[in-house]
């Protein structure tokens, strides 16, 4: 792999003092950023050198939740809320296909690069009695789009004859799942410092698993050493459910089963009481807020400024493009600023502090923050590279703010040093065959 030096631009190193240059340079090498700082980079024998003037260098995003196969079912249910958007889709869903997976993942994948993101996880949970290897379907499109990848190995077995929102048709049994949630942690993972792929372990949600299946799964992510997800708080139907079901709020609920801790990560959480965020602060345990997908589903405004002070880890998530249909990484940072704003006013959070939580936040969330989401040296070469100085953003002083405010676009992406995007155009993959590939796979599972 060649050394490429990033020369002239802007750079937001997202480091623990908040260094930012506005004229400077980033060197990669063999994977790893070899330099970064001020000025012109230094003479680099044998390198590739990238005029990255008008350019602002960040981290790479790091998205932290996410449902790639819907891709393909995007634009149902507009209008409702999330119990009735997934009384809609999960018959739906259960026509999924290896085939089909891949096209969404593949396409979904590409445009998670465009807008930013170099490493994404994803929480694939439909699991339709023999439909094949789902899991796989998208972790080989992830090789080939070259993205960073950290799927989470879902599963449901509360299905409506149990008193369950999924139909019976997607959900398995706790025996079932657990056994294939550890052979993808056997075939998959892979826990080396500059891993492209770990796998994690994600029961849906305490409306679609048992409890017992939420213990287990905690068991055998901590026996792995792998990390835990799921979804949580995200709505007050859930809330009700809870405390009918449970007698128990979601979060307490959580904590009860052993998922408050410093190797979970969870989504949403929406709606957190005072003493809940306490909590997730002193356990460590981290949050993927999802704005864009929050707002298009009504569900409410997670409590970030409170997470954030508290110091819990914080990332930003697009969520499945079925409830975000836009799928924008790079959005997420606008959204968080605007739904924390609509919520406590405009010092809830700033333009830095939406970017940290797309980079370092999401990384320490995904348990990589040693390793990913920082600008500094010795850490993974994931790079992004924003056109900040042309027509949307001229004029603009503040390149962060022309990036979190504005219409800042990907020029450049570097995935541990290789390039995924160069002038705005993906490298791996032709757009235009991953375009129609999505959208015949859309057509077929819409005909059922």
């Amino acid at each position: 792999m060649p050394t490429i030096v990033l020369d002239g631009c802007a750079v937001a190193t997202v480091d623990a003092a908040g260094a930012e240059h506005a004229y400077g340079h980033v060197v990669l090498r063999d994977g790893r950023i070899a330099a970064v700082g001020a000025g012109p980079a230094p003479a680099v024998d044998n390198a590739e050198r990238l005029d990255a003037s008008g350019l602002l260098a960040t981290p790479g995003l790091v998205n932290s939740h996410h449902h790639l196969y819907q891709w393909i079912t995007r634009g149902y249910a507009t209008d409702d809320t999330l119990f009735g958007w997934l009384t809609t889709l999960y018959p739906i869903w259960a026509r999924l296909t290896p085939e089909l997976v891949h096209a969404a993942a593949s396409a979904n994948l590409a445009w998670l690069a465009l807008t930013g993101a170099t490493t994404t996880t994803d929480h694939h949970y439909v699991f339709p009695a023999g439909a094949g290897d789902l899991l796989e379907a998208e972790i080989l499109a992830a090789r080939s789009i070259g993205v960073r990848f950290h799927p989470g190995r879902g599963s449901m077995n509360l299905g409506e004859s149990q008193g369950g929102l999924p139909p019976d048709s997607v959900v398995e049994t706790h025996d079932a799942a657990l056994a294939a949630t550890a052979d993808a942690i056997d075939r998959w993972h892979d826990p080396a410092p500059d891993a492209m792929t770990r796998i994690a372990v994600a029961p849906c949600s305490p409306f679609s698993v048992t409890a017992e299946l939420m213990r287990d799964s905690a068991a055998l992510a901590r026996e792995r050493g792998v990390r835990l997800h799921t979804h949580l708080a995200e709505t007050l139907d859930e809330e009700r459910f809870c405390l009918e079901t449970f007698g128990r709020t979601p979060a307490q609920y959580a904590e009860d089963l052993g998922w408050l801790a410093d190797d979970v990560w969870l989504a949403h959480c929406v709606h957190l009481s005072g003493d809940a965020v306490a909590r997730f602060a002193a356990t460590g345990t981290g949050v993927a807020h999802c704005p864009t997908s929050n707002g298009r589903l009504g569900s409410g405004i997670a409590p970030v400024r409170g997470l954030l002070d508290a110091g819990a880890p914080v990332g930003l998530g697009v969520d499945g493009a079925a409830s975000n249909e836009s799928g924008r990484m790079v959005d997420e940072l606008h959204q968080a600023l605007l739904a924390a704003r609509y919520r406590g006013g405009p010092q809830a959070l700033t333009a830095r502090e939406a970017l940290r939580m797309a980079t370092i936040g999401g990384a320490r969330c995904l348990g990589r923050g040693s390793e990913l989401g920082s600008l500094e040296v010795g850490k993974l070469a994931d790079v992004a590279l924003w056109r900040v100085a042309d027509l949307p953003g001229a004029g603009v002083a503040d390149p962060v703010t022309e990036l979190v405010f504005g219409a800042a676009t990907v020029a450049h992406l570097f995935v541990g040093g290789a390039p995924v995007v160069r002038d705005g155009v993906l490298t791996t993959a032709d757009e235009s065959e991953l375009a129609a590939a999505a959208g015949a796979a859309s057509a077929v599972i819409a005909r059922g």
